[in-house]
């Protein structure tokens, strides 16, 4: 079982971030790793906001892995429709591609990046751009997969420059998960066995990934807080 250790409010993270960004020649890439159904979007968008708006511009902005879902037409064709998110689910070299453009581009020159959007499970081609943003955040499942787990995955974690792992009990994801594939259009029957026969197994690999993380974080009542590895 996870033990909580200290609170760390946003403005702390954020302040973590900002000093070790300060002293990167480059665009600086955090990643937030973790489960389905952890959290990891809000996270995100908390750190985001608060940087640009300490910053009074923009900053930072969120490089999500699930832009790179390949696409419905293309898992049907494959019968790999009902398995989507797990690994081989994704585009992982174009993921790969994109992140080290985004990371060694000169800030100030355009990079598109995809993103997902969850109304028609579909990712969208250049749903951001960066441009002369500081600070990248790239959240995702598999971001600290090693090479035993999968020899793809694993030249993801050479690409950032820290990331933080957001745990959350196996329970709280699976109801995460039933509701959110309830609000995709999923029957009741149907979001329990995607989560029972996919995700939840997803969370298994996920989990292993925890003690490779730089911080370790979990979430209660709208708080954050350092956990052990």
């Amino acid at each position: 079982m996870t033990r909580t250790t200290v609170e760390m409010p946003v403005r702390s993270l954020v302040e973590h971030l900002r000093i070790r960004a300060a002293g990167c020649a480059r665009r600086y890439v955090l990643g937030i790793a973790g489960p389905p159904g952890a959290g990891k979007s809000t996270l995100s968008k908390s750190i985001r906001d608060e940087l640009n708006i300490r910053a009074g511009v923009l900053i930072a902005e969120i490089a999500p892995m699930d832009g790179f879902h390949l696409p419905n037409a293309a898992l049907r064709a494959t019968g790999d429709i009902e398995r989507k998110g797990e690994p081989h689910t994704f585009d992982v070299d174009g993921y790969l591609d994109t992140l080290r453009r985004l990371r060694d581009t000169p800030i100030g020159e355009a990079v598109p990046w995809p993103t997902f959007d969850r109304a028609i499970e579909e990712p969208t081609q250049a749903g951001v751009v960066f441009d002369g943003h500081q600070i990248t955040i790239t959240e995702g499942n598999y971001l600290l997969l090693n090479d035993r787990e999968s020899s793809s995955w694993c030249r993801v974690r050479p690409l950032l420059d820290e990331v933080w792992y957001l745990d959350v009990d196996r329970d709280v994801i699976a109801q995460r998960l039933i509701r959110r594939h309830i609000r995709g259009g999923r029957s009741a029957d149907a979001a329990r066995l995607k989560v029972r026969d996919s995700d939840l197994p997803n969370a298994d690999l996920i989990a292993g990934t925890r003690p490779r993380a730089d911080l370790v974080l979990c979430q209660r009542e709208g708080r954050y807080y350092t956990a052990d590895a």
